[in-house]
């Protein structure tokens, strides 16, 4: 991400927040997981944290996020 487009989310963007329960999903032989909540107004998905029970600091692996939150995003807008 390029420091105009960070500027230009910050200042136009979405807020962020409404979000999903968090998800885990497991990937790979060797199951590793990954806990994130998508945004139900954009789709962008975030890293989230059970331990403190927030988003965490790192940002979401971008591992097939795009179509999964389009998904989420689509099935909430028409519920």
């Amino acid at each position: 991400m390029t420091v105009l487009s960070t500027v230009a989310d910050w200042l136009f963007g979405c807020a962020h927040r409404r979000t999903s329960f968090p998800m885990t999903c497991r990937t790979g032989k060797s199951g590793s997981a990954e806990t994130y909540v998508v945004c139900l107004d954009c789709g962008k998905r975030f890293a989230y944290d059970w331990g403190a029970m927030r988003l965490a600091k790192e940002p979401a692996r971008d591992v097939h996020s795009a179509p999964v939150s389009r998904l989420i995003a689509r099935l909430v807008h028409h519920a």
